[in-house]
């Protein structure tokens, strides 16, 4: 069953929850985890393979680009920030089942 949220006066809304970021598109700016106050996205490295590394365990020698990750999906609220800020189209958003 949706989720249905109200705001403040009473209006409602379908809030839509961050499910996927594309590691193709994003280009690791930040400006979605500067938005989000749930900690819900990391910064990653990713490596000539296109593997992912954490970025504070390896040398910067190893890291090709660095892209976001979620980091943790259920502490999303559905607000939409992320969305608004990014530049790049990258991530997908779903209402929840």
């Amino acid at each position: 069953m949706p989720v249905t949220a109200y705001t403040r006066d009473g209006t409602t809304y379908l809030p839509k929850y961050l499910i996927a970021i594309d590691p193709a598109q994003c280009i690791g700016c930040g400006r979605c985890f500067k938005v989000c106050g749930q900690g819900v996205m990391t910064l990653k490295g990713v490596d000539e393979d296109g593997q992912f590394i954490n970025i504070e365990d390896e040398d910067d020698d190893e890291v090709e680009r660095r892209v976001m990750t979620l980091a943790r999906a259920g502490a999303c609220i559905g607000c939409g920030a992320c969305a608004r800020v990014c530049t790049r189209g990258c991530q997908s958003h779903a209402a929840a089942d």
